[in-house]
Order: C-alpha cells, then sequence, then structure tokens
C-alpha cells in the first residue's frame, strides 16, 4: 500500500521544539526527493523544507536556522526538527512525495503558551 503516514505533532510553547516524522511505504523511498509542507487556517499551504535524494536541502525563508529536514533511506522516513517555534508555525504539516503529488494526512503542530 502506497502511503505517508506522519507523526509527532502537538502543542507547544514559543521557543520549545518538535520533531516530527513521516514513514513512507509502497515506494522506492530513495530516489524521491520528499517535502514538508504547512498549511495554517485560512491560508495557502507552503513549503516548510525539502530534500532530495542526494540530501540537498531548501528551506522557507521563515524557518531557515530553525528547522532541519532529514532522511533515512534505509527506514523510509523523512523527519521535520523544528526548534525556537513560534505562534505563526501554528498549522498542520504534511508530508509529501514531490514527484508523486502524494500526500500524507497531516499532523497538526500548536505553538501557544
Amino acid at each position: 500500500q502506497v502511503q505517508l503516514v506522519e507523526s509527532g505533532g502537538g502543542l507547544v510553547q514559543p521557543g520549545g521544539s518538535l520533531r516530527l516524522s513521516c514513514a513512507a511505504s509502497g515506494i522506492i523511498f530513495s530516489v524521491y526527493t520528499m517535502a514538508w509542507y504547512r498549511q495554517a487556517p485560512g491560508k495557502q499551504r507552503e513549503l516548510v523544507a525539502q530534500i532530495s535524494y542526494t540530501s540537498r536541502t531548501n528551506y522557507a525563508d521563515s524557518v531557515k536556522g530553525r528547522f532541519t529536514i532529514s532522511r533515512d533511506n534505509a527506514e523510509k522516513t523523512v523527519d521535520l526538527q523544528m526548534s525556537s517555534l513560534r505562534p505563526e508555525d501554528t498549522a498542520t504539516y504534511y508530508c509529501t512525495v514531490v514527484a508523486l503529488g502524494l500526500w500524507g494526512q497531516g499532523t497538526q503542530v500548536t505553538v501557544s503558551s
């Protein structure tokens, strides 16, 4: 079964950290660029970070220096380590296989005191 399953979301205080994980199945994971997007209420979905099959990374300006994307091809996972979280990071975070248009169900991240 081809699917992406995200985990690790939750409620965190401003300045805190969270680690999101996305597990892939049913695809040849190692050949694809993977990405994390997010969507806040009333806003468009936006790219947060992506990592190519060669582990080249790209980040949205708003998260540079605070978020780190990584991948484990053996485990078929892509993680997003988020630090120094801000209220404006509150959103549903989605994992995606860019080339396949395959999306996970999303995981909610809420940054609030």
